[in-house]
């Protein structure tokens, strides 16, 4: 089995997957050398089927929704059983950049382990955990994952969402480390091998817009925009109770995207058409045609 990238996705991050899935080939000495598959929540029946039903989620029963901005992680968990529990393969989500090698990381000795995965540390709200969003698979070591049977049971409250994402529920000693390199949290250096924008309000892509996510409240910052979303709320209108997507505090992170959609659309990989599409469904900033054109003037 060829080594394989998933990237896992939904309607609203599908120009995402498509500009992540050109940084990892653009960025690669060896792109024939591994597979890039893009799954998407509305291939998957079971997702669709739980539709307004009740889930365990950070110890509370939430509402499952299909069109959420990020419905997609539990098919992070159908990648072994899409690989056939045969090889290796990494997932990431869809605004994860690859600016490194893919292979180097295919080729890393995982020490018997598992997963590798960044390690987050514990602090007074959260205990020590690990970010799923990139991870690399030994698929023959996760034949316990099964997607469909796993997300199943949040719904009878016998898993807790966060757990499951956070790879909490992992026999010890079967995940390891990952550098933070590889899964660089809205930090763009020298060293980065994959960005990710996984600061939802200041994702490059969509400076102005409406926000389209579910602030969960997990964080320090993420409650804080849960109590303006609700003091909003009571003074306006819905959009109002929203708030909107910021500029990212990094131009370099900016002009990274819009170089790699440029690229996309010099070599066809993304057309003209899908990018007015997604300007119209609200999914790209108004402003991106512009953006470009600037980005092909500095060039």
């Amino acid at each position: 089995m060829k080594n394989t990238v998933f990237i896992h996705t939904n309607e609203k991050q599908r120009l995402g997957a498509l500009v992540a899935r050109h940084a990892l080939l653009r960025n690669s000495a060896n792109p024939a050398a591994f597979d890039v598959r893009i799954v998407r929540t509305e291939d998957f029946a079971f997702l669709s089927r739980r539709e307004g039903q009740r889930y365990l989620r950070e110890g509370k029963m939430q509402v499952w929704k299909n069109d959420d901005l990020q419905s997609f992680p539990p098919l992070r968990f159908a990648v072994p059983e899409l690989m056939g529990y045969v090889g290796r393969a990494i997932v990431i989500d869809p605004d994860v950049f690859a600016v490194g090698d893919v292979n180097e990381l295919f080729e890393r000795d995982m020490g018997g382990r598992a997963i590798l995965a960044r390690r987050m540390e514990s602090d007074s709200r959260r205990p020590l955990h690990w970010a799923s969003s990139v991870m690399l698979l030994d698929c023959g070591r996760l034949k316990h994952w099964q997607a469909e049977r796993d997300f199943s049971l949040l719904f009878e409250a016998k898993r807790d969402y966060r757990d499951w994402n956070w790879l909490l529920l992992e026999p010890e000693g079967s995940v390891g480390e990952l550098e933070s390199a590889w899964n660089d949290f809205d930090t763009l250096t020298p060293e980065t091998r994959m960005l990710h924008n996984t600061h939802r309000r200041t994702q490059p892509w969509k400076t102005g817009l409406p926000a389209d996510f579910t602030t969960r409240g997990t964080t320090r910052s993420a409650r804080w925009n849960l109590l303006m979303q609700r003091t909003r709320r009571l003074l306006g209108s819905s959009e109002a109770a929203k708030g909107y997507y910021k500029p990212h505090p990094d131009p370099a992170q900016e002009r990274l995207f819009f170089t790699l959609l440029g690229e996309c659309l010099a070599n066809g990989s993304v057309s003209e058409a899908l990018v007015r599409e997604e300007i119209e469904r609200g999914h790209l900033r108004p402003d991106a045609f512009s953006l470009l054109e600037r980005r092909q003037s500095a060039a």
